[in-house]
């Protein structure tokens, strides 16, 4: 896209230094942006320091594809800090928190104030409707669905939902902001899940049942969706990566938003959680990792 924006970003802030939100904040950082990740302890922010270091030094050995940079530039863009007064300058925010109204609720109220009237709120969510986060905010025309992928830094494209209230040119600068860190954004209108998790949701809670019923193995379940239908990974590999406790709360969520038992979670499922099990980022889930797979 060519279009010249009234507000070109320089500042993204990036609320949420889990998974997501550190991933999102080292590809803001790699393509020139300076980025305030913000959580809300000093060992969360430690941790994702850590990750993004890790990630920048074997990139290029995972992708041969990815551009070339130099680590410590991209460390230095990066701000990592417990408080969100940073984003007083930021011209976009992404927030990654954790898929739980109350929680994000409460990050809404605060940077609301804080953020110049023009910035946009892009929410990075699995489920949460976009509409209604537009709603506890004064700038629901500027507030817009961000669904990126896992990994963030490997996957070109961008689930970008419109809100209700969500104005045109807010989805330009979203989408010219996604052009210039190397990704298509692909718009879709608000529901709970999108199109993404109301279809993966379902696959990987259906795979558990598989599981649960001894119809076949993790590795007979994830194989038959590599070979059978070119997927990447298997739905079972997906969800330790996701984090099967962020899949819980999907498709709790899901449930609870259309009232129908096909997103009811399967119980083998809500017991992994329950023992811990969160996949990659605890080191176990369907499969076992290493102490560095997060």
């Amino acid at each position: 896209m060519t279009q010249v924006l009234p507000y070109p970003v320089k500042t993204v802030g990036v609320a949420g230094a889990g998974v997501m939100g550190r991933e999102v904040a080292q590809v803001m950082a790699q393509y020139g942006y300076r980025t305030i990740l913000v959580d809300t302890s000093e060992q969360a922010l430690e941790h994702a320091r850590s990750a993004i270091e890790r990630n920048l030094r074997f990139q290029r050995m995972t992708d041969p594809s990815a551009p070339v940079v130099d680590r410590a530039e991209v460390l230095e863009r990066i701000t990592f800090t417990t408080g969100y007064e940073g984003f007083t300058e930021a011209g976009f925010v992404v927030e990654n928190v954790t898929e739980d109204w109350d929680v994000k609720r409460e990050v809404y109220d605060e940077i609301d104030i804080l953020c110049p009237e023009h910035c946009v709120f892009a929410v990075n969510t699995s489920v949460i409707p976009i509409t209604k986060v537009g709603s506890a905010t004064g700038r629901a025309d500027r507030v817009i669905g961000t669904h990126f992928m896992n990994p963030v830094s490997r996957k070109p494209t961008v689930e970008v939902i419109r809100g209700h209230h969500t104005a045109d040119a807010t989805i330009d600068q979203t989408m010219v902001l996604l052009s210039s860190i190397g990704k298509e954004g692909i718009l879709v209108n608000d529901s709970p899940g999108f199109v993404s998790n109301r279809v993966l949701m379902l696959t990987v809670n259906e795979a558990v049942f598989l599981l649960q019923d001894q119809v076949a193995s993790a590795e007979q379940v994830d194989k038959i969706f590599k070979t059978c239908f070119g997927h990447t990974m298997g739905p079972l590999e997906t969800a330790d990566l996701i984090g099967l406790d962020t899949v819980l709360r999907s498709i709790e969520l899901l449930h609870e938003s259309f009232s129908d038992s096909k997103y009811r979670p399967c119980p083998l499922l809500r017991r992994m959680v329950q023992a811990g099990l969160y996949g990659r980022k605890s080191g176990e889930g369907f499969y076992t990792y290493g102490p560095t797979a997060a």
